[in-house]
């Protein structure tokens, strides 16, 4: 991911950083696993991809040396796309989930797109939850997340609709500068 933080993948490389593993894991999980949902694989089958690429993460990255010109996000993305592939050509892979997957093959990279754009902004908008007030982030929230009413937020939150409607645009504008330049 573009947006993994140069110091994290520094920390990696240190022997027993058991915080650094740990926030990776938490950040590449949830989009390997959606990733792999959403070309078709079984909640299995995706653990165990996720479980793949984590195992080469594990292996290589204590040698990695970051490169600006580089990115660490297509890095990520191919070795996923690879892993996913060789699923594909495993005997075990021609049931009719096999057929599934392979189907979904040419959207694969559009749906790794996707799927990270979707967890950027998710982390990002979690990310920035305590620079508001708990009703500021929440009636944001349910008007841009949750799609509901702002009639109803604002009587739920005990607030007028312009309150709702400028917590919001407060919350978005906040969202955008957190986001800006990641994706790209």
């Amino acid at each position: 991911m573009d947006t993994t933080p140069i110091t994290l993948l520094e920390r990696l490389r240190t022997p027993g950083d058991e915080d650094a593993w740990r926030q990776l894991v938490a950040l590449v999980t949830p989009l390997l696993l959606a990733w792999a949902r959403r070309v078709g694989m079984r909640r299995e089958d995706a653990a165990d991809l996720a479980q793949d690429v984590l195992a080469i993460l594990v292996q290589k990255l204590p040698t990695f040396d970051y490169d600006p010109a580089q990115s660490f996000r297509a890095w990520l993305k191919t070795i996923a796309m690879n892993k996913w592939r060789e699923r594909l050509r495993r005997p075990a892979t021609q049931s009719l989930d096999g057929h599934l997957d392979r189907l979904a093959a040419p959207d694969a990279e559009a749906a790794w797109e996707k799927e990270y754009r979707f967890q950027l902004v998710l982390r990002a908008f979690e990310a920035i939850k305590d620079d508001f007030q708990p009703r500021t982030w929440q009636a944001c929230r349910e008007l841009v997340v949750r799609g509901r009413d702002v009639k109803q937020v604002a009587a739920e939150l005990g607030m007028s609709a312009d309150a709702v409607y400028v917590a919001k645009c407060r919350v978005l504008r906040r969202l955008r500068k957190e986001l800006d330049g990641m994706l790209e």
